[in-house]
């Protein structure tokens, strides 16, 4: 992997935790995700299932873990399956975990190969009533192909068709919307790659310098500080393009006068980064693209002002959409009397800023969640308020990373340049 090693003890606390969760005389099974074919013999990166990675900070395909808190052999509570190697696949595919390895990495110490998996869930499961198994139940999945999760619900069905099948999904929303110190340190290093992007572009940017261009020099300072790259496929949005809430295509000139809008971060150690910044082509803000941004600038610091323990997301959401709302007024695209006389199903704020101003961040960009229950101390969110004006081709965005604590919260992008007129500064010196 290029992340340096992340302390064992992150693992084996997540788990303990899990444990602490399921009903007595319970197993709990995570499958890694599978590495999907493209065309020919192609095949796409690996992307570790995220909760697979949380209870084990194994980065590999094939890998099983097996929890049975319960079990009579107290070497069978934890058991880790992966993938076994060999000098063909060395030679082919380079290293893969020893058992060595894998249990330095996990803290599990009991290790087989993953063919074993069959023979050794055969021994254990009738000791046990309950199988949790594991599913992808965010709100916004829209899976079109099967995954493994799914091939091995159907699997168990088939063999244990007598055993009580319950979800360990929400489980595992309610361990991981908390980050402890060891999370914090993955993020904040992802952040900081961030960073290091984002200057380096703030250099790079002028008029006739293309979108791809400036995702080249983002994906180079990434991948050289120990990054696999973008967190999520990279928006480079300039001039109109950036009222496309998830504008990807990258192919076009960065024209003088325009606004360039960059939704790009950094992952590191399968933890992600999120940022955005909107920023002028040329180095300086017309006077038009000021009010704008400054508006928003505006709502980013009235939504960090109410980002604290107690919230609820729907009434945070409310909040920020009625602030917006006054600052399109005053930039003149409706007016109070149009307010009070709108459909309340469809508020005329909609058509400038339609999305959500937070979500969770963590092991996934949008990271699992429960918008019904209240912001805790631990969490982490994005804030993200926006403004798009697709009559004038004019959009805004800005976002940081913000982690909420007892005491307040931590902007923990708060060395990356937002105000409008440091980053004017930057790309001019």
């Amino acid at each position: 992997m290029k992340y340096l090693p992340i302390d064992s003890q992150l693992f084996v606390s997540n788990r303990a935790r899990l444990n602490q969760l399921l009903k007595p005389k319970s197993i709990a099974i995570f499958n890694s995700n599978d590495i999907m074919p493209t065309n020919a013999d192609g095949t796409m990166g690996f992307k570790q299932n995220s909760d697979l990675f949380y209870l084990s900070g194994i980065d590999q395909e094939e890998t099983i873990v097996l929890l049975f808190p319960d079990s009579p052999d107290p070497k069978h509570r934890e058991i880790l399956f992966i993938r076994e190697t060999s000098e063909l696949i060395a030679i082919w595919e380079g290293y893969k975990y020893t058992k060595e390895h894998a249990r330095e990495v996990s803290g599990i110490q009991t290790v087989y190969w993953s063919s074993q998996f069959e023979q050794i869930l055969t021994t254990l499961v009738f000791e046990a009533d309950n199988i949790y198994l594991n599913s992808n139940e965010h709100i916004r999945n829209s899976s079109v192909v099967q995954t493994r999760d799914a091939k091995f619900i159907q699997w168990v069905k088939e063999h244990y068709p007598l055993h009580h099948l319950e979800r360990v999904a929400p489980l595992m929303y309610q361990l991981r919307v908390i980050k402890n110190s060891i999370e914090i340190a993955q993020l904040s290093e992802a952040i900081r790659i961030t960073e290091l992007g984002f200057r380096r572009l703030l250099k790079f940017t002028k008029p006739g310098v293309a979108e791809y261009e400036i995702e080249a020099e983002l994906l180079h300072e990434f991948v050289r500080n120990r990054s696999k790259g973008f967190a999520y496929q990279p928006i480079i949005a300039s001039g109109a393009n950036a009222c496309v809430l998830h504008y990807i295509e990258n192919s076009r000139p960065c024209n003088d006068g325009d606004l360039l809008l960059l939704d790009v971060a950094a992952e590191y150690a399968n933890y992600n980064a999120d940022l955005t910044r909107t920023i002028p082509v040329n180095g300086k803000y017309t006077a038009r693209q000021r009010q704008v941004y400054d508006a928003v600038h505006r709502a980013f610091k009235f939504a960090k002002s109410i980002l604290q323990v107690g919230a609820l997301w729907s009434e945070y959401q409310y909040e920020v959409e009625k602030f917006i709302e006054a600052e399109l007024i005053g930039l003149g695209l409706f007016d109070k009397t149009d307010v009070k006389n709108q459909n309340p199903e469809a508020p005329l704020f909609k058509k400038y800023f339609m999305h959500g101003t937070s979500h969770h961040l963590g092991l996934d960009v949008h990271d699992v969640w429960n918008r019904y229950r209240r912001f805790e101390a631990g969490m982490v969110f994005t804030i993200e308020p926006g403004i798009y004006i697709q009559e004038e081709g004019l959009g805004v965005r800005l976002e940081n990373n913000v982690l909420i604590t007892a005491d307040g919260n931590i902007d923990l992008m708060g060395n990356i340049p937002m105000d409008a007129d440091e980053i004017e500064d930057l790309m001019n010196s």
